[in-house]
């Protein structure tokens, strides 16, 4: 099961995530969120971090500033909320809102799909949950996101049967700074809900 730690602004929080078992670490570049980070400053440690997938978070970005921020901050992955226009030879994670009578025809073109409740113009980072059931079943590399902790993380993974699961805003201490003792909760929560 893959662990993804998003709103990731600093390296003593990327190592701690790191460190607690975060297979893959997101780094958003929404200017607009309050987790944002610059490439210049995501340039200076991420690049060196060894160990884990990092994940670029794009919302409505044009493929080349995505491939200047990938190249710069050393991605592995963008992850896509909104257009959906990533650059040739990108692995391109979509990230969709999930609510009732959700389609999962949209589940097509991307290497994973991140699937979240609907956060309107937030586009994520909200800490509500949606109903699991719906995702229930899909044969896609599914992320769970949305509103996920130590608390309920093992109900999601029983319940969506996810291939990852991607959890932010409750593992903070304020907007952009991690609980170190959250995010190894977390960690430790998912490892012991897969069998």
């Amino acid at each position: 099961m893959l662990v993804k730690i998003c709103g990731i602004t600093g390296r003593d929080d990327a190592v701690a995530a790191r460190d607690a078992g975060a297979g893959a670490l997101g780094f958003n570049f929404w200017p607009k969120s309050p987790r944002y980070i610059s490439p210049e400053a995501a340039a200076c440690f991420v690049p060196d971090l060894g160990g884990v997938l990092k994940v670029g978070v794009f919302v409505n970005a044009e493929a080349e500033q995505i491939s200047a921020v990938a190249r710069l901050a050393g991605l592995d992955i963008v992850q896509l909320h909104g257009t959906f226009d990533p650059p040739p030879g990108a692995r391109a994670w979509k990230a969709l809102a999930v609510k009732t009578g959700f389609d999962s025809a949209s589940l097509e073109g991307a290497d994973a799909y991140l699937l979240d409740a609907p956060s309107g113009e937030e586009y994520g980072g909200t800490g509500r949950t949606f109903d699991w059931n719906l995702i229930r079943g899909l044969q896609r590399r599914i992320v769970l996101a949305g509103g996920l902790d130590a608390s309920n993380v093992a109900e999601a993974i029983r319940t969506a049967q996810p291939w990852g699961v991607d959890a932010c805003s409750r593992l903070e201490s304020s907007p952009g700074k991690k609980d170190h003792h959250r995010v190894a909760a977390f960690c430790k929560a998912v490892l012991e809900a897969v069998p």
